[in-house]
């Protein structure tokens, strides 16, 4: 199994895009299987006699922790999302979501994010984590408890740079949560080649922007936009119809669709039906 890609922070998007179109010169088939066959092994002997559920995210890592939790028996599943999610990908996830996925809306909306604008498209790794962490962390852990868990598995894995527990995959956070990462030491090579030949579907973030950088995520959440505008700038390429809405509330979304002239045809119009005051 050949590794071309580094930490994913400091890989490029078009480096993943390459990684897959040669991803079968990288990992050959028997390989995957016999790392499939490893891993669907130890997650069966981890939770023996445990009540188990998985997250799911939508994103590459979390589609392949989905099949290999279904060949170790495990199907219950949740999802944990707010109010600023893009409509494209939550259309996605109706379509290919787990039989068994539950929904957690943790409840950010844009009258929050007029609150938190400190969190609009983060520019500092701190302020990207607290995303993660009052979003899927906190439906995680509502989702354990209502269920009553022994164990949650995750997709995390060590070549994102991830936390995965201290000298194993396994740990438990102080709300009394046990995470334990089955795909912690699976390389990104092995996650594309596991959707390379599986034929898994992919949602359409990995076609935007940056989509291999960015991962699922709502679009405040955004990262390595460089600036505000910029951010603004990229949201509005992948559905314009965010920014429009989010100008009703945002300051920044205003001001980004005001100053650039060749959104404005498309801003007024629908601006002008909601009262927003332009000329």
């Amino acid at each position: 199994m050949e590794k071309v890609l580094g930490r994913k922070q400091s890989i490029r998007n078009e480096d993943w895009i390459n990684a897959m179109q040669h991803i079968e010169d990288l990992v050959k088939k028997e390989e995957l299987d016999t790392l499939v066959d490893q891993t669907v092994s130890e997650i069966l002997e981890q939770t023996e006699g445990k009540k188990a559920a998985f997250a799911w995210s939508g994103g590459k890592d979390s589609l392949v922790l989905e099949r290999v939790c279904e060949m170790a028996g495990i199907h219950d599943c949740l999802m944990a999302v707010c109010d600023l999610e893009y409509p494209a990908f939550m259309e996605w996830v109706e379509s290919h979501k787990p039989e068994k996925l539950e929904i957690i809306n943790t409840g950010q909306n844009m009258d929050w994010l007029l609150k938190h604008q400190n969190m609009l498209f983060p520019q500092k790794s701190n302020v990207a984590a607290q995303w993660f962490h009052m979003v899927q962390h906190r439906g995680q852990a509502r989702y354990y408890k209502t269920h009553d868990l022994d164990m949650l598995l995750l997709g995390r894995r060590r070549a994102d740079g991830n936390y995965v527990g201290k000298g194993s995959n396994i740990y438990t956070d102080g709300k009394g949560v046990t995470r334990y990462s089955p795909l912690s030491d699976w390389s990104h090579e092995a996650i594309l080649a596991f959707i390379h030949y599986h034929k898994v579907p992919v949602p359409p973030i990995y076609e935007w922007q940056n989509g291999y950088s960015c991962g699922t995520h709502p679009w405040p959440a955004r990262q390595w936009t460089g600036s505000v505008e910029n951010g603004w700038k990229e949201v509005f390429e992948i559905d314009g119809r965010i920014v429009i809405d989010a100008a009703k509330t945002i300051p920044s979304a205003r001001e980004f669709l005001e100053k650039n002239g060749k959104y404005c045809l498309l801003y007024t119009s629908d601006a002008a039906d909601e009262g927003l005051g332009v000329d």
